[in-house]
């Protein structure tokens, strides 16, 4: 959602929690207060054993180390996952409603693009002066029209004869990126399946250049340049605006949906206003090492870390299937057992990304392709688990085709139009893809009129017949025409800190 609908209040409490931690600090999300949350600058700095480290920001100086990061890495890296619970009785209703909504991130500005292209324009000139003088010359000009396959499947409006006409449509709307035509690339899984069909036709050209000894070691420098550098920028035309649809009550069968509060770092009359309390989404997912007996709980990485610099945000918990009844709809008033009819659960746990917690900040950028996190709450009364008590857990579904996935995103909306009471869905179909970096994976976008508050919520798709979560709300934008949402593709790296944090519990 834009970040040009944030409250004047929700900026004040941005400056001051900058101010209090001199460091970039994330106001969108909740963010911990000075006494609870531990410091992170130990943990920021440790790399795992081998790897080479960016100096003072805890990553690989290779990336792709994280996807290889095992347990005791893990371990090593996320000193700081054990968090303070919130004390019994601190979620009292009137925080609850004072709780302000978390604005998802904004999207990608354009200048991230623009130093992409230029490289890209003179390395396809390049190619085209190699081939005059390969008799498989016929077989180039499929190069110049494999912008159009990609183009078609991603934006049916735009012509196939005019790829980069389906980019311009777009920047009329200030939040997507001006992506250029989309030639074919091997990295993206949305563009793989329009994209590949036309690589065979490369390799056919590749075969006769045998003969020309100088060409035969620029062709093999080709493959890898075009991952890491796709000449879209991991872009596609934005989706369709899809609006949100309320759910009917009771949240019976929806109950691994809930709305997840936290306390933001604050001072002074801002904090005693209780201007620290923020919301967001969050969905219950399952446990490998304790099967049916889950107390995990996945969200976005900016609704419990701050990002770069920061810290865990307090009082962190957990309300699935709030407000179930409608109890508090309709600006009634309630009882805890009436608004939380599944109880309170507080967070003992978290672990976000190590791109978020290293790079994330107050705005987009390359760290909010990996925006989410996982937290561990406390058992219930009785040691009874979170999933026994809501009645399930859904699974997490790593590496997701994007081909495959047709995604219904759930979550609380809180920003004007909606006042965060019902919990709402937006059958959004087919993602597109959204990118700040195209040397990561390239977020899922869909369309969806849902605004703050629904950071954090949880993005379905049917995966052998049953829904798994494939990514959550990180990006948004609720003005202007599309209204959309983009989420992180969880690729190993997601894999690994859910991994740990099962195995941690």
């Amino acid at each position: 959602m834009s970040f040009s609908d944030r409250s004047s209040g929700r900026r004040r409490t941005a400056h001051a929690a900058r101010t209090a931690l001199g460091a970039s600090a994330l106001a969108l999300t909740l963010l911990t207060t000075a006494a609870c949350g531990p410091d992170n600058s130990s943990a920021d700095t440790a790399v795992t054993a081998g790897a080479g480290a960016a100096p003072n920001i805890g990553l690989p100086a290779n990336l792709e180390d994280l996807k290889k990061w095992k347990f005791d890495d893990w371990e090593k890296w996320a000193k700081d996952y054990a968090l303070p619970a919130a004390a019994k009785g601190f979620w009292t209703l009137d925080k609850l409603l004072k709780a302000k909504p978390n604005e998802p991130l904004p999207p990608p500005p354009a200048p991230p693009a623009a130093p992409a292209q230029p490289t890209q324009a003179p390395a396809q000139p390049t190619q085209a002066p190699a081939q005059p003088s390969q008799p498989a010359k016929p077989s180039q000009p499929a190069q110049p029209g494999q912008p159009t396959p990609p183009g078609a499947p991603t934006a049916p409006a735009t012509t196939p004869g005019k790829p980069p006409v389906g980019q311009p449509t777009q920047p009329g709307h200030p939040t997507p990126p001006p992506a250029p035509p989309k030639p074919s690339n091997t990295q993206q899984p949305a563009s793989q399946a329009p994209a590949q069909p036309a690589q065979p036709t490369q390799a056919p050209a590749q075969p006769s250049q045998p003969a020309q000894p100088s060409q035969a070691p620029a062709q093999p420098s080709q493959p890898p340049a075009q991952p890491a550098q796709p000449a879209d920028n991991g872009n596609d035309p934005l989706p369709k605006t899809v609006n949100a649809q309320p759910l009917p009550h009771p949240y019976t069968k929806l109950a691994v949906h809930g709305k997840l509060f936290a306390d933001a770092p604050g001072s002074g009359a801002e904090a005693a206003a209780g201007l620290s309390h923020y919301q967001c989404s969050a969905t219950v997912v399952a446990d490998p090492a304790h099967p049916g007996k889950s107390n995990l709980v996945w969200t976005a990485g900016h609704c419990i870390h701050q990002g770069k610099g920061g810290k865990y945000f307090s009082n962190i918990s957990f309300i699935p299937a709030f407000n179930s009844n409608g109890a508090l709809s309709g600006g009634k008033q309630a009882d805890e057992g009436q608004y939380a009819p599944l109880g309170i659960w507080n967070a003992t746990q978290a672990v976000t990304s190590p791109q978020w917690k290293a790079e994330g900040g107050d705005g987009g950028s390359p760290a909010t392709q990996y925006d989410f996190a996982i937290i561990r709450v406390q058992p219930g009364e009785g040691g009874k688990s979170l999933e026994e008590t809501v009645g399930g857990a859904v699974p997490v579904w790593f590496n997701a085709p994007r081909e495959q996935l047709s995604i219904t995103e759930y979550g609380y909306p809180a920003a004007p139009p909606f006042d965060g009471m019902e919990l709402n869905r937006c059958e959004s179909g087919r993602p597109t893809r959204l990118s700040y970096d195209p040397t990561r994976p390239p977020m899922h976008a869909i369309g969806c009129t849902m605004t703050g508050g629904s950071s954090g919520g949880g993005w379905l798709a049917v995966k052998d017949g049953k829904p798994a979560l494939v990514s959550n709300v990180s990006v948004g934008q609720h003005t202007g025409d599309p209204k959309f949402q983009a989420g992180p593709y969880l690729d190993d790296v997601a894999a690994g800190a859910y991994d740990f944090i099962s195995k941690k519990g």
